[in-house]
């Protein structure tokens, strides 16, 4: 059977959902993406997925013309099912125009308007991990049993092309890879001071430093290499394309990053990564366990899920020692790797 996986719009959300593209796969479904130009590449990059179809779609925009477009190429692929992730009627509509007998998703947005199925939207405090929410759509199916526990995201890239686009950089020796940003806004955001001081220990280990992220991280980037003292920081941020930033994360001795999509990408390709949570909990949002670690002070008012810290002092990364996250980064590079 063919069926349409509507990927999220986000690229943490993306990497959480590949156990549900397994577990799909495993019983016979042949999965075909649908997914914005920056998540294809990690889409790509998953087990369990045959093909990735661009969506050439805006943020925040209706689109309906290329919506239109979508539907026309999808329909002629004769698709049985579509998995539709989000849970908003834009994310709907293309499955929905192109005619697909069955769609699966969240009630979320509408009551589930445009779906055959809609399963009822966890909320507040019954939020599963995101892995766990979308693996439960595979059980949807009325002949198809419950489904089995879904295994930890996986990403898999060729080890010689990873390699290829490290030393493109400049990046042949080991390096330790950073990534200051979070789309979700200043309140996940540990301090550049801290990722400052976190390559000045890897410089004195004898590890090259880089920091990954879009054009919005260059001024985080340049506070970093500026405070680094005498440890080269190499700023790629913006410079590579979203594939390039998945192979040099491939090639990465190890990955310290925020709650973001990157952090997901480097936990799933099973490098040593370490995760630093604030206004965010990693109970909801978890990186994939291959060989990653996750940094949570755990405070009173963490996690407030908000954009910019409410009360004003961002305790919750700004108490979290830099010196901590080295002493976990090593230890996980020096467990063996599990795959």
């Amino acid at each position: 059977m063919r069926s349409l996986l509507v990927a999220p719009q986000w690229i943490g959300d993306a990497v959480m959902a590949q156990p549900l593209a397994a577990l799909l796969a495993a019983r016979g479904e042949r999965i075909t993406a649908l997914a914005l130009p920056g998540v294809a590449a990690v889409l790509r990059a998953m087990p369990g997925i045959e093909q990735v179809v661009e969506a050439p779609l805006r943020h925040g925009h209706l689109d309906l013309r290329q919506r239109f477009r979508l539907a026309r190429e999808l329909r002629a692929r004769d698709f049985a099912r579509a998995y539709v992730l989000g849970n908003n009627l834009k994310s709907r509509l293309v499955p929905w125009l192109a005619r697909i007998p069955e769609r699966i998703g969240w009630s979320g947005e509408a009551a589930g308007a445009l779906l055959t199925r809609a399963l009822p939207a966890q909320r507040g405090s019954m939020r599963a991990d995101m892995r766990t929410h979308y693996a439960a759509l595979a059980a949807s199916d009325a002949h198809a049993g419950a489904a089995a526990e879904p295994s930890q995201p996986l990403l898999r890239v060729d080890p010689a092309s990873a390699a290829a686009t490290a030393a493109q950089w400049g990046l042949q020796g080991e390096f330790v890879a950073l990534c200051p940003g979070a789309e979700y806004g200043p309140a996940k955001q540990w301090p550049t001071a801290h990722y400052a001081s976190l390559a000045r220990m890897a410089h004195g280990a004898g590890l090259r430093v880089a920091v990954l992220g879009s054009a919005r991280e260059h001024d985080a980037a340049a506070a970093i290499a500026r405070d680094a003292d005498d440890a080269e920081v190499l700023d790629l941020c913006g410079r590579t394309s979203m594939a390039q930033a998945v192979e040099l994360l491939a090639a990465a001795a190890g990955v310290v990053s925020n709650d973001s999509g990157l952090m997901h990408v480097a936990a799933a390709l099973g490098r040593p990564t370490v995760g630093v949570y604030g206004s965010t909990d990693p109970r909801h949002t978890p990186p994939a366990a291959h060989r990653s670690a996750t940094l949570w002070l755990h405070l009173e008012c963490s996690p407030c899920f908000r954009r910019e810290c409410p009360l004003g002092h961002l305790n919750c990364l700004r108490a979290l020692d830099p010196q901590w996250a080295w002493s976990v980064l090593r230890e996980l590079m020096q467990r063996p790797a599990t795959d």
